[in-house]
């Protein structure tokens, strides 16, 4: 994970034949979204939060460090609160990243949604697998929307679309 996010100078590890630039780097100017935050090791949440604070990276293996401008985007499952109390997440980097905290409520708290995501889905998966369909029946989508989906999104676009690949063409 510290290679993928701050890169690689060739030799730094065993497999490491080449220089490979990090997510920070390839970000720099832009913005980087860190999905899973609450995930991450201890460890890392201090390279990172270095990072944010002084706008520098060093890839593994490196000598110097490399100026970064990058705004950071997370998103996490968890409650980032409550695992900085457990001592499972570090406070500073709770704070840093808490400058403009966004709630997106789950999917069974925002149920009007479920229609226009799994049209969405529908229509992406269709392209993809290159099938042809009338859409959901209002019965469809109301098993769709009385589901609890603990899963959130991520379950309705996996829902859909092994109902695309397992659906008859026409359907």
């Amino acid at each position: 994970l510290e290679s993928e996010l701050f890169g690689h100078k060739k030799g730094a590890f065993t497999s490491a034949d080449s220089d490979k630039k990090g997510l920070f780097e390839l970000a720099d100017g832009g913005t980087l979204f860190l999905d899973e935050i609450g995930e991450m090791p201890l460890s890392l949440q201090a390279k990172v939060l270095r990072a944010l604070q002084e706008g520098a990276i060093r890839p593994l293996g490196a000598t110097r460090e490399m100026q970064v401008d990058v705004r950071i985007v997370c998103a996490t499952n968890r409650d980032l609160a409550a695992e900085v109390e457990k001592g499972s997440f570090r406070q500073d980097l709770y704070y840093r990243l808490m400058v403009f905290p966004l709630r997106l409520p789950s999917l069974r708290e925002r149920r009007e949604d479920i229609p226009l995501l799994a049209e969405h889905f529908l229509e992406r998966y269709c392209h993809e697998y290159r099938v042809e369909t009338r859409g959901f029946s209002q019965e469809c989508i109301d098993a769709l929307c009385a589901y609890q989906w603990p899963g959130n999104i991520r379950e309705l676009e996996n829902e859909v679309q092994r109902l695309v690949i397992q659906g008859e063409p026409g359907t």
